[in-house]
């Protein structure tokens, strides 16, 4: 089939990988129409003429996805669907060279930093009034919000730094500036989110500069909660818990990936921080924050990993009773540190371990979700969805945590409101709940 090339391009923009890419990829479609160019992303049976792929390149899986989904397109460029074949992302940071060799149909390759390069590809320049004025593609009431970019820690098993570069903070001011745009098109709820939250503001400000951040967006009227992911434990800025206690639209929600909780499996992944250290930081935010919601990662199989390191993490996990919890598998990464390391523990140990962890905090859940029950809650309302209002508690970040769920065929309650309810059932990882009006 032979594309009419008679009609004026149209881009969509596909995204794969984290919350941080969907922000790139925002950033993109922003640009893109701030230059008068019809663009959309991820539009089911679209009339596109050109497709940008956003990917991911973090672990195997990932990556699998991602070369799956070039793969893809290029072969609708070879019939002739579509014209132009664009990549850009982690993966194509990481791997480009390989890649253009590999898919010869991608027009183009470019980097995690390489925006105002793919913009001329559209002859089209990069516009900073545009802050501010981002096009989100998440439900109109939440957006992320990326307050820096790149990590300037060594971990181990991870190649981010590869991908993303050096860490940098994006001004206050911009970060303000973005936020009052977002509530002005009616976000209630933003996501700060970052490689590193913590180290927010040393290389623009010479100083952690998260609390004073906070403070800021505290101040952008219509933004109700404010909710913080991937924080590194160590060196841990502490006022950030007082920046919590002090602003009432800054949720009581961390996300803290731990990874592990054995003193020599942590030195080997290179993360300078023991486990005295994390249980005491752990201990003073919920002495500071006592409804503290704290969720957390952890990564099974590094290399190494005896069965008594790995029960010392299940130990510590049912001794800290997380509120959230997720599991990664170690996936051996080329040019990372622990590449140097035999990547010794099997496939199926890997999996035995992620599964034990999960069934851990399967129980945890199940308990702290009954003790809910009964309690009157602040729910904020996602969608609309299978006979049920699907929403969120502040203890919940979208897409990865619990959700509350309310008869649709019993209340009414609209999309992107924030409202009382009763919670009157909950299984492992759902609340069920009554409004207390309708």
């Amino acid at each position: 089939m032979k594309v009419n090339t008679l009609k004026s391009d149209k881009v969509n923009i596909i995204t794969l990988g984290c919350s941080k890419n969907l922000v790139d990829s925002e950033e993109i479609l922003t640009q893109l129409r701030g230059n008068q160019i019809e663009a959309e992303h991820e539009k089911e049976e679209s009339e596109a003429n050109i497709i940008i792929v956003n990917t991911c390149g973090f672990i195997d899986l990932a990556k699998k996805e991602s070369v799956d989904t070039i793969l893809h397109y290029a072969e609708q460029k070879k019939q002739g669907v579509i014209e132009k074949l664009y990549v850009t992302g982690c993966l194509s940071q990481r791997y480009k060279d390989d890649l253009e060799k590999e898919i010869p149909e991608v027009d183009a390759f470019f980097g995690t930093m390489d925006l105002p390069a793919l913009l001329a590809r559209f002859e089209a320049d990069y516009k900073h009034e545009l802050l501010g004025q981002r096009n989100i593609s998440t439900p109109q009431h939440f957006a992320y919000l990326k307050i820096s970019e790149g990590c300037n820690r060594t971990c181990a098993f991870c190649a981010i730094p590869l991908m993303r570069g050096k860490h940098r903070s994006q001004p206050i001011e911009n970060l303000v500036e973005e936020a009052k745009g977002l509530a002005r098109i009616g976000v209630k709820e933003i996501n700060l989110i970052a490689q590193e939250l913590t180290y927010y503001g040393l290389d623009l400000y010479k100083r952690r500069a998260l609390p004073e951040l906070l403070d800021a967006l505290s101040e952008v009227e219509g933004i109700e909660w404010i909710r913080l992911h991937y924080a590194y434990p160590t060196k841990f800025p502490r006022e950030i818990f007082d920046a919590m206690v002090k602003n009432d639209s800054v949720c009581n929600y961390l996300d803290i990936p731990l990874q592990h909780a054995s003193n020599d499996v942590l030195n080997r992944m290179r993360r300078q921080i023991t486990v005295e250290e994390t249980r005491d930081l752990l201990d003073y935010a919920r002495a500071v924050v006592p409804q503290l919601a704290l969720r957390t990662t952890v990564l099974v199989g590094f290399p190494g990993e005896t069965e008594e390191e790995f029960e010392e993490l299940c130990s510590f996990v049912e001794e800290q009773r997380f509120d959230r919890l997720g599991v990664f598998k170690y996936s051996h990464e080329e040019n990372t540190l622990a590449h140097a390391l035999e990547d010794d523990v099997p496939p199926e140990i890997k999996e035995e371990r992620a599964q034990l962890i999960m069934e851990i905090q399967r129980g945890i859940n199940w308990e702290k979700n009954q003790r809910l029950v009964g309690t009157t809650q602040r729910m904020l309302v996602d969608r609309y969805e299978s006979n049920h209002f699907v929403g969120r508690t502040y203890r919940d970040s979208h897409e990865v945590d619990n959700e509350v769920k309310v008869r649709a065929d019993k209340h009414f309650l609209r999309v992107g409101d924030f409202t009382m309810v009763n919670i009157v059932d909950a299984d492992d990882f759902n609340l069920y709940a009554e409004p207390l009006s309708t």
